[in-house]
Parts: structure tokens; sequence; C-alpha cells
């Protein structure tokens, strides 16, 4: 049930260490899963549109290979003042032809971290920067927090979480191309970047106790917020439940998430959750067949909608 076709401008990339413009930053937008393996998302990158003041997230699953990478990073860097990625499942992946000699597990996801920072992207493994720009100033916290199965029934034991899932045809592609090398298991690199991250974002609050922030994660940090109306099983690979209360926690303003393919807003507590995903063509193209491109399924994240003062109800963002 998670699909995978692997295949896999001239611009300028944007260094960290250059002097910023002279004026103020100005918005910060965020996408995720453009994933670039498929022909029609490659074209419709192509149309990204500069705003040269304004920051982007790339919010994982940008693709599978080097080559995906570097072209999101160089568009994205040339479009757009800062930029920011956390890796999705689909970067992590030894693809079939790379399985005699490519790096697996934690080794391919430092082999992108390393290719962002060629380009001046902020990744996980950098220090959290302070936005400044219209919405600001927020701590940008991007993550990596990966699944460890518990997005399932009580009634479920891990032990039998595959087979529960296995029970209606569904098994994400991460089964067989998602390594976990040097863990034992996925779980184990699950706990042991859950534990990292929280170290990380406890020192950042301390840092910064009165500074709102916008968390950064490809995986939905809450359970409640994975409705999957057609594969409700697959929650299995959607996140871990050790981040629930993150939200709180760090004094997230806003917390952006991609995997689901659901485009949505939500309200809990005083935090806003964002979904903002591209998706498959497929999945995007009535969008396309309204005249919308890419441009128009960037989500503003700050200064972003208000909260609403009376029912929050999700809302849909079926058109962007």
């Amino acid at each position: 049930m998670d699909p995978l076709l692997s295949v896999a401008d001239d611009a300028v990339a944007h260094s960290r260490t250059s002097t910023p413009p002279s004026r103020p930053p100005g918005r910060l937008w965020a996408i995720s899963d453009i994933h670039l393996s498929f022909k029609g998302n490659r074209e419709a990158l192509e149309e990204l549109q500069p705003r040269l003041n304004d920051g982007l997230i790339l919010c994982g699953d940008v693709g599978e290979s080097v080559e995906h990478c570097k072209q999101a990073f160089e568009k994205a860097t040339a479009c757009f003042r800062r930029v920011f990625w956390v890796p999705g499942n689909h970067e992590l992946y030894t693809l079939p032809s790379q399985k005699d000699h490519g790096p697996r597990g934690e080794a391919k996801y430092m082999e992108c971290v390393d290719i962002a920072r060629e380009y001046g992207v902020w990744t996980p493994e950098d220090d959290f920067t302070t936005w400044e720009g219209e919405g600001g100033p927020a701590v940008i916290a991007p993550i990596f927090t990966l699944y460890d199965y518990s997005f399932r029934p009580k009634e479920v034991e891990l032990k039998d979480a595959l087979d529960w899932a296995r029970e209606q045809d569904i098994e994400a592609t991460d089964e067989h191309l998602l390594h976990p090398d040097p863990y034992p298991s996925r779980i184990a690199w699950c706990n042991a970047l859950v534990e990292k991250t929280e170290r990380k974002l406890e020192a950042a609050i301390a840092a910064h106790p009165d500074t709102p922030f916008i968390i950064v994660n490809h995986w939905p940090l809450r359970e409640d917020l994975v409705k999957l109306v057609r594969i409700p099983r697959f929650s299995l690979w959607c996140g871990t439940k050790k981040t629930e209360d993150w939200h709180n926690k760090f004094n997230a303003k806003v917390v952006i998430s991609g995997h689901l393919h659901i485009r949505r807003t939500d309200w809990i507590d005083n935090t806003r959750f964002e979904e903002v995903s591209l998706g498959y063509p497929r999945q995007w193209q009535e969008c396309q067949e309204r005249g919308l491109d890419i441009n128009d399924l960037l989500r503003e994240i700050l200064p972003g909608p208000e909260m609403p003062t009376g029912d929050r109800n999700t809302v849909w963002r079926r058109y962007g």
C-alpha cells in the first residue's frame, strides 16, 4: 500500500555563511512529500517561483536518491532565503540497485545531511535557529524521530503488529528498503532518535524559555492526527506515542508534518498542527485540473492563520 516508483535550474545555493540580505526575512512556508521519483512532480518543482525574502521547510520525502535531494535543495535554495529539511522514510531507502554497495540506515541519512549542508540547508543535525521574520520570533526545530509501531489498537500486541496490518494486505515498502543499520531494528533506531531529540529540545527550551517553537518532523507527533480511512492499518508506520505531548512540553506554536498525503490543519491545546503533503501526482491531479500548481500548495506557517476563538474543527486542505 506504499508504492515506490524509483527512477530517478541553474541555481546558486545560498550559503549559511554568506552575507544575509539587508531586508528582514519575510514569511515561512512548508511542503512535504514532493516525491521526485515521479516525473510529474519533478516538472512541478521546476515551476517553483522565487520568494527570495521568505523561508521554506521541506518536510521529508523529497525522494529516494542523491539526485532527488540535490534537485530539491538546488531549486529550493535558489528560490528561498532560508531552507530547512527533515528526512522522510523515502530518503532513508536503500534501493534494490544499491543493495550491494549503497549506504544503509543511519549512513543513508547522513549522506542526505551532507548533501543538504552543501546547499546551506538546515537539518536535524544542525543547531536550531531563530526565525525573525513575519510571525516571529520563533525557534525552528527540525527533528527526526522515525516510528516504533505503537500507533495500533491496544488489543494488538507489538509481536502481532505486522501480521495485523498484513491481514488487510498492508505492508510499507519500508519493511524491505528502510534498513536500521547500525541499530538492530527500526524500533531501536526510533528509541535512540527520540531520546537524542528530547535532550536537544530540552536544552533549546532552557535557552529560549519565552520563544515559541516551530517543530518540524516528517511523521505526525500524535496518533489522533493519523486518520487513514482507506488504509487504517498503515498507522503502524506513522509515528511513535512517545512524542504525544511534545507540542505542550516544548512550547510549540506550530507542529509541521507530512507522510500521510492528507493535507489538513488542526488546533490542539494552543498549538496549530499542519500536514503539508503534496503527494503522488494522482493525489493532487484535481488541484492541477483547477489550475493550481506547487506554489499554490505551499502552506504558510508564519505568520499563518490565527487561533480560532470558537470551534477548532479540522480544516481539510484538499486544494491547498
